[in-house]
């Protein structure tokens, strides 16, 4: 049985932040807008800090390997549906996202992809991660001016970067070099 260390412990913690979000976002006031951009943003920064800890820690388990992804999604895909909702992103650009989240996911939990083993997100999957979050911060927030629109801007971006980042993840692996 996987015993469940620091970095899993705060990975899981990061589920709180689902509720707190989408409650503040049940009245969409601006004040309770901020409130749910600053929840937000500190919950989605613990996926930086569970895994620096479990490399630095040497905590890195297949459980948090498995664990961060699914609830970095859930965390994401939280706000985008409370941002449907309110009318500022389309449901169906939300669906794409969901559509490559869930393909993902299930390829994860194929027990047999890489003999059991589930593997870590890769360079892209991290730079979709980061724009989302950028993204859908700057959606929830009350801005005015040009933020709004940069906010779109960057959840389109998010989108892309969302399918490059599935099909290399599941594009095969090159066989590594004999020499």
């Amino acid at each position: 049985m996987t015993q469940i260390n620091i970095p899993t412990w705060i990975t899981v913690s990061r589920l709180l932040g689902v509720p707190i979000v989408l409650i503040a976002l049940l009245d969409p006031t601006d004040v309770r807008r901020w409130i749910s951009v600053v929840a937000f943003v500190i919950f989605a920064g613990t996926d930086w800090l569970d895994g620096y800890l479990a490399r630095r820690l040497n905590q890195v388990t297949e459980l948090g390997k498995f664990l961060d992804p699914l609830v970095d999604k859930l965390l994401v895909l939280a706000p985008l549906m409370a941002l449907v909702g309110m009318g500022i992103v389309p449901a169906w650009g939300v669906f794409l996202i969901l559509a490559r989240e869930l393909t993902i996911s299930g390829w994860r939990v194929n027990p047999t992809f890489q003999n059991g083993a589930v593997p870590g997100a890769g360079m892209w999957g991290k730079v979709k991660t980061v724009v989302q979050i950028v993204a859908i911060a700057l959606l929830l927030a009350p801005l005015s001016g040009i933020w709004p629109a940069v906010g779109v801007l960057l959840f389109w971006v998010a989108v892309v970067l969302t399918w490059v980042s599935g099909l290399l993840y599941l594009r095969p692996a090159k066989p590594s070099a004999v020499g």
